[in-house]
């Protein structure tokens, strides 16, 4: 990875007390949250990672707010694994935490590239556009909100457009 991507990389990704197979759920928001609503966001993520069970089992897991625009959630199953009651918890709680802030964490036509040193956001005619006037080229970095374990988020966070699924929908 070059240093580059480096500055693009969720810090949860370097977390080393997670196993490289940990599971991860991206999500991302309809709007960038402010300061104070980040703050509040991180803090309610810590307290339900805290406190989140599957089977009665405690659940290693971590999450952070991402550029005020991506919410990751992590868990470390090689103790307990997450069941489909315990994502129901975790997609039952980001759906109230989106309604306190009037926002919308489960946004799938939200898309994320660097540009200017900058990490950018839009909608699908956005991206069309970008991609369009070449503000998006083959070799710009996108945020792969697909990667579903911590290895995939360290190597495969920040993908060249030409070789990510992005290109597919332009």
């Amino acid at each position: 990875m070059t240093h580059t991507a480096v500055a693009y990389m969720p810090a949860l990704a370097g977390d080393p007390a997670f196993s490289p197979e940990s599971r991860i759920w991206v999500y991302t928001a309809n709007r960038p949250l402010t300061e104070t609503e980040a703050q509040h966001t991180q803090q309610a993520l810590d307290v339900f990672t805290r406190q989140w069970t599957a089977h009665n089992q405690a659940l290693k897991a971590r999450a952070e707010v991402f550029q005020n625009q991506i919410l990751l959630l992590m868990v470390d199953e090689t103790n307990a694994g997450a069941s489909g009651c315990s994502i129901d918890k975790s997609v039952h709680f980001l759906e109230n935490l989106g309604k306190d802030l009037q926002v919308d964490f489960f946004d799938r036509m939200r898309f994320a590239w660097v540009e200017d040193g900058q990490v950018r956001f839009t909608d699908r005619n956005g991206l069309e556009a970008a991609a369009g006037s070449g503000r998006i080229n083959d070799e710009t970095g996108m945020l792969n909100t697909l990667v579903q374990t911590k290895k995939d988020l360290l190597e495969k966070w920040l993908v060249p457009f030409a070789k990510s699924w992005h290109k597919r929908l332009v």
